[in-house]
């Protein structure tokens, strides 16, 4: 996974297969100093893909947004990453993800990464892939009901973590055991789901472009079928869900507009009756608040009627009233026919084609008429000389 800038970036350069990852805030004002408080002691350190965490700088070392730095790992050695926000944004983002430093405290930042460092994180990450391979092939040999995704090294080398998919509790103590002996590091096994499976993988979408959870979406908030009823789109699995076999994210994306334009539709349950039939919903436009419906008495096309249409018909019907039609109800559109000429005259599409005019048919002149005449008789009488000199001979 790269950013868009195809791996130019400081972070992609740094970190050549891991990429940019993603980021749920970004500091616009980091070139800026600002005031001294007591969350400016606070980090936030972004590491492979997506994974992050907070720190506190205790020895106020003199660091800077997109700084690489060794941060204390989870239970021993070091780990590397870049700094991604400091001060008073990463304190929200603490509150923001409910993390209770009280029982969790902070972990410590140690140093500035050096060479030796990045250079010793690069050879870990040239490793991945062979191992992750590796990996894989062990795992069918112990024929284990999952499924490895991606795996990290910690900035040491001193242990790799596993992210893997699985539908039921797997035992693998034995297979720890195994990459213990084959990799020659501490081995952590860490279950993710599906959606964070298509993170790490990464892929283009049906949209065209490249997947949101493996740009910048970092959570990933439960999706369900009635999403897509409210945007009236079809329950067909093959449309609706992602790479990941779920439901698409993108169907959350724009739910709140749809559920609030909707509360000014009436019941599509009521049906709508007139004299000339009873009509039965079939679908809406919510961005043109149109409603169709469709009258069984009847072989037309469905009845396009406008939500305030709607409505009005719905209040009658609860009186007692009972239309003639649907016809009173409908609003005709007005088309307004748009003009591309403008004062010159110089829009015209057809200002470029070569005009052919028909030629005009000359008359010809009565003098012409009499001598091509005489020529003619002139010629005959040579040709009659002609014949009568060559019997003579």
């Amino acid at each position: 996974m790269s950013c868009g800038s195809g791996g130019g970036c400081d972070t992609c350069e740094v970190s050549e297969s891991r990429g940019c990852g993603v980021s749920s805030v970004f500091d616009w004002l980091y070139q800026i100093d600002g005031p001294k408080t007591d969350n400016s002691n606070l980090i936030e350190v972004q590491f492979k893909g997506d994974r992050k965490d907070f720190y506190t700088n205790t020895e106020n070392l003199d660091i800077k947004h997109g700084d690489m730095v060794a941060v204390q790992g989870d239970k021993s050695g070091h780990d590397i990453g870049k700094i991604t926000m400091i001060g008073e944004l990463v304190a929200l983002q603490i509150t923001r993800k409910n993390r209770n430093t009280e029982k969790e405290p902070l972990k410590k930042l140690y140093r500035l990464a050096s060479e030796t460092d990045i250079e010793k994180q690069k050879g870990a990450i040239e490793r991945e892939d062979g191992i992750l391979e590796k990996a894989k092939r062990i795992i069918e040999d112990y024929k284990l009901e999952m499924k490895l995704a991606d795996v990290e090294f910690q900035g040491d080398n001193s242990k790799a973590t596993f992210y893997y998919t699985a539908d039921k509790r797997v035992d693998f103590r034995e297979l720890i055991r195994e990459y213990s002996r084959q990799f020659g590091v501490r081995v952590e096994m860490r279950q993710i789901g599906v959606r964070q499976e298509a993170a790490k993988i990464g892929g283009i979408g049906s949209c065209g472009r490249e997947l949101c959870c493996s740009t910048w979406m970092t959570e990933f908030p439960s999706v369900s079928t009635s999403a897509a009823r409210y945007q009236q789109l079809s329950i067909n699995p093959q449309k609706i869900s992602g790479q990941c076999g779920r439901l698409k994210c993108c169907l959350n994306f724009e739910l709140d507009g749809y559920v609030e334009a909707l509360k000014d539709f009436p019941s599509n349950k009521v049906q709508l009756k007139t004299k000339k039939g009873t009509g039965k919903f079939v679908k809406m436009d919510v961005f043109k608040r149109l409603m169709f419906y469709y009258n069984p008495e009847s072989t037309g096309d469905f009845i396009e009627l406008p939500v305030d249409g709607v409505k009005q018909l719905i209040e009658l019907n609860k009186k007692g009233d009972i239309p003639i039609s649907f016809d009173e109800f409908t609003v005709e559109e007005e088309v307004v026919e748009v003009s591309f000429e403008d004062a010159m005259g110089q829009d015209n599409i057809n200002r470029f084609d070569k005009k052919n005019p028909k030629k005009s048919k000359k008359r010809k002149r009565p003098e012409r008429r009499e001598n091509y005449k005489k020529n003619k008789a002139k010629a005959q009488q040579r040709r009659e000389e002609n014949k009568q000199q060559k019997k003579n001979a």
